[in-house]
């Protein structure tokens, strides 16, 4: 399919099937993801991005234990993790590690950072 600058390409993949990582070597103008967290892609995600690229992150942190589900450590993101996974790689714009009310109480970090 060819694709023209501002055309949308929807994409669903199994991101945990435990073969090589589906979308290596593509990259993307923007990149958004949320509620998810599987360490051993997070590197291939940020590699996802084109130049002047966008990543949007939003996940659970440590600390959601205290609000429910999840609670296990491996869906939590440590301290400054998402930070690290860009560190030297993308430009952030903005990070927040916090709790949250809406939809309901929960820890969370969020970041928006664009490729140089």
């Amino acid at each position: 399919m060819s694709l023209h600058p501002g055309t949308l390409e929807f994409l669903e993949a199994d991101l945990e099937r435990g073969g090589p990582y589906p979308l290596r070597g593509r990259h993307f103008g923007g990149v958004i993801v949320t509620n998810y967290l599987h360490r051993p892609i997070l590197s291939d995600i940020v590699a996802n991005l084109e130049k002047s690229g966008v990543l949007i992150y939003e996940t659970f942190a440590v600390g959601n234990e205290r609000y429910g589900k999840p609670s296990n450590p491996e869906f939590l993101l440590k301290p400054g993790e998402l930070l690290a996974a860009v560190h030297g790689l993308l430009q952030v714009k903005a990070y927040e590690d916090l709790i949250v009310d809406d939809p309901r109480p929960a820890a969370v970090q969020r970041i928006c950072a664009v490729r140089a």
